[in-house]
């Protein structure tokens, strides 16, 4: 193989297809159609001399050959994205795409306000949501900004805890009107509540507050945070929510506010070679600004 005709495009797709472990789930990660990751993969195996990939039971994985390659496509990755990094926290301008990721439920029923907001106030930046329940890299620049409900660990960030988002108890008025309102937290357990499915961290915190259950506890279960919001306003039963969202919506009433809930921590967090550059500063500063009326 001939070092220097090397081409990172090529490299890029077999990296993909190998962190995924199909064409498709690389596909949808980095927007690229399956023949022309397909189309990659075949190149770098003719100029590599033989198949990278081997198929198996769920998708396909690195041929020995891949394998062997891998350490090396790796560190032209780590280099690439590097220069990307640098290249961006030189970036002066006011103007230009800003990318923030936030959870689902965040993205979906808190930020669109705010990020209105800030388009009503800079014209001349753009805003890419990305919509994701999953952890974004900083470091890789897949975003710019990260709004999470902990503290990220990576190295090179630079990060701000913003303050604490409540949650509470809510009810549809249908459902508390056929059921009636429970009396005591404990009380609860006696209502339809609905519970996550594979998550296990309403159990954990049920538990903590004195209360054993388990997941059959709950006879409506989701892991998506804003399908199960959208069961407790339709009345399918008792939830969860947080504060900043549920005594603003009329579907829902808040009850036993008393009861021994957590909160959320929230946190914003940026590249550190990024997180003074105009643009992202401005965002940085709008979305704290938006956040603290939500916030204890």
């Amino acid at each position: 193989m001939d070092n220097t005709s090397l081409d990172w495009t090529l490299i890029r797709s077999v990296l993909a297809v190998a962190d995924t472990g199909s064409l498709s789930a690389a596909a949808r990660e980095t927007g690229q159609s399956q023949p022309t990751l397909g189309r990659h993969i075949r190149t770098l195996e003719a100029q590599a001399g033989g198949p990278l990939f081997e198929r198996h039971a769920r998708g396909v994985r690195l041929s020995a050959l891949g394998q062997a390659l891998r350490p090396g496509a790796e560190a032209m990755r780590e280099g690439a994205r590097a220069v990307a990094m640098a290249a961006a926290g030189q970036d002066e301008r006011e103007a230009g795409p800003v990318r923030i990721t936030a959870s689902v439920f965040v993205s979906v029923l808190l930020l669109p306000r705010i990020i209105a907001d800030i388009r009503a106030r800079y014209r001349e930046i753009e805003i890419d949501l990305v919509s994701s329940d999953r952890t974004e890299n900083l470091l890789f620049h897949e975003a710019d900004i990260a709004l999470r409900m902990y503290r990220p660990e990576q190295l090179d960030m630079i990060t701000r805890r913003l303050g604490d988002l409540d949650l509470g108890l809510y009810g549809a008025p249908a459902y508390l009107s056929r059921r009636g309102t429970p009396a005591s937290f404990e009380d609860v357990l006696d209502h339809d509540f609905i519970g996550y499915d594979r998550d296990d961290r309403l159990i954990r915190g049920f538990r903590e507050a004195g209360l054993e259950v388990s997941r059959e506890s709950f006879p409506i279960r989701t892991d998506d945070q804003v399908a199960y919001w959208e069961l407790v306003c339709a009345g399918a039963g008792l939830g969860i929510g947080q504060v900043a969202v549920g005594d603003h919506d009329s579907r829902v009433i808040r009850i036993l506010p008393d009861a021994p809930m957590p909160t959320l921590p929230v946190w914003l967090t940026a590249h550190e070679s990024l997180r003074h550059t105009p643009r992202v500063a401005r965002v940085w500063d709008a979305l704290a600004e938006g956040l603290s009326p939500f916030l204890s």
